[in-house]
């Protein structure tokens, strides 16, 4: 019988497009988790490339690898930093009443 091989899952793979990455991070941001916010910024990092954030953030490659890992929680001043450099913006709405 032959082994089949497996390899981790990794988002980054599948953020092809604009569309795809707006997606993915509205879907994170439902969860309120800055841990998991930072995470889904840093797979955005992986497909649109480091050293281009790092440069339009003036923050480290190295600062941002571990800022953006999901291991720990950014500073607010460097999660804004990261969606300024990226593009995006934050708006907010009112939750629907449950």
């Amino acid at each position: 019988m032959s082994k089949i091989k497996t390899r981790p899952f990794d988002v980054a793979n599948y953020l092809q497009t604009e569309a795809d990455i707006t997606e993915y991070l509205s879907q994170v941001l439902e969860d309120g988790d800055p841990a998991e916010l930072a995470a889904a910024l840093g797979d955005i990092a992986k497909v649109r490339g480091i050293a281009k954030l790092a440069k339009d953030t003036g923050l480290s490659r190295e600062s941002l690898y571990k800022s953006l890992s999901g291991e720990r929680v950014p500073s607010t001043d460097t999660l804004f930093k990261v969606m300024r450099a990226m593009g995006f913006k934050l708006t907010v709405q009112p939750v629907a009443p449950v």
